[in-house]
């Protein structure tokens, strides 16, 4: 009888590199992930005539950061980037297709943009959480702007009740002033939603607040992807100095 031993192998961590995408190719990578993360993972209606891709009017002026697992190359975290003077080229922010921004005119000039962030199922821990942060603060910080907006998004899957708990518990400690507050063009209807319903806080909101970031007023409901949508306004002199020093040390 043949006698095999067996030794416990301990899992082997993916090698991962975060860049800008350089060429179309790079690009449709980004767009395929996302197709695979909001379209079939997420059931949402994505306006695109590409099949197996997530394409919108915004990809071509914005820059997309890409996270990639070096042993296969595959795109495995994308992060969509929108500088100002692409928003004003543009004529818009993607932001302001749920939110009013006017109270944000004497702040565009030094705005980004974020948006349309996603990752891998299988990529889903914090090493990947950190390379897209890193590679978000080294642009910051490379271009000297000064501001970063987006839509932050939170599952409807119950129907909203948790969004609305959501929102309650971080109006209470992370509500932006009052000359920084945006209206939601389709607001979620907060008073038919019951608000107390255990929720826990999704990880890339958690992680704005915790380097510093404001929500800007009530959540929009946006039927497209079934979500509630927080807006999301950090202030780069708000970031919180260890974060700071851990994200641009490891970009």
């Amino acid at each position: 009888m043949l006698h095999i031993e067996l030794q416990p192998t301990t899992p082997v961590r993916p090698k991962l590199s975060v860049s800008l995408a350089s060429s179309d190719s790079d690009v449709r990578a980004a767009q395929a992930l996302r197709y695979k993360v909001f379209g079939e993972e997420m059931g949402a209606r994505l306006n695109s005539r590409h099949s197996g891709l997530d394409v919108d009017l915004f990809d071509p002026w914005c820059e997309h950061l890409l996270v990639r697992d070096e042993a296969s190359n595959e795109v495995v975290g994308t992060y969509r980037i929108l500088p100002p003077h692409q928003a004003k080229a543009l004529g818009s922010y993607y932001s302001e297709t749920e939110f009013d921004l006017t109270r944000f005119q004497h702040i565009r000039n030094s705005m980004v943009e974020v948006g349309r962030s996603c990752v891998h199922p299988d990529y889903r821990t914090g090493a990947t959480i950190t390379l897209l942060w890193a590679g978000l603060a080294d642009y910051m910080s490379r271009h000297g702007y000064e501001y970063l907006v987006g839509c932050a998004s939170i599952s409807m899957a119950d129907g909203g009740h948790a969004a609305a708990s959501i929102y309650r518990e971080l109006s209470k400690k992370s509500m932006s002033p009052v000359e920084w507050r945006a209206h939601p063009r389709c607001p979620l209807p907060l008073d038919a939603l019951d608000d107390a319903v255990p929720a826990e806080i999704p990880p890339l909101i958690k992680g704005y607040m915790r380097v510093g970031a404001y929500i800007c007023g009530l959540p929009a409901w946006d039927p497209d992807f079934n979500t509630a949508d927080l807006l999301i306004l950090l202030p780069m002199s708000r970031m919180n100095n260890r974060y700071a020093r851990h994200f641009i040390a490891t970009a």
